[in-house]
């Protein structure tokens, strides 16, 4: 996705810091705020998919239930087959296990770390 100049309107690479044209400052866009789409396991009511969507956007759950309904109501269940390609489609949030550390806290082989005396230790 090309960026901008906001001065001069040139078209500019993704990593350019000041424009090559009239020598502004590009500013980066923010990034999106909010979770990934992920259906989560706690709080759904059927599969997950409205409060997944809820929160990746930062909306109101119970406002998205109630389009939901509405929406399949009003469109003879147009919605309903969105719904079901969203409890398809949308993975669900991952498990996590007491006692597990989260995926990349420790590189491969830098466990246990190193100390003196060795591992494991010598009594």
């Amino acid at each position: 996705m090309p960026f901008y100049c906001q001065r001069c309107g040139t078209s500019l690479p993704p990593s350019a810091r000041f424009c090559s044209n009239c020598g502004n400052v590009v500013t980066a866009a923010p990034p999106l705020s909010g979770r990934s789409l992920v259906r989560p396991i706690v709080g759904r009511q059927i599969a997950g998919v409205c409060i997944g969507v809820a929160q990746a956007n930062g909306w109101d759950v119970m406002l998205v239930r109630i389009l939901t309904v509405v929406g399949f109501l009003f469109t003879s269940g147009l919605v309903g087959v969105a719904y079901l390609a969203g409890w398809i489609g949308i993975p669900e949030e991952p498990i996590a296990m007491p006692g597990t550390y989260p995926p990349g806290a420790y590189p491969p082989g830098s466990y246990p770390p190193s100390t003196p005396g060795g591992y494991p230790p010598s009594v």
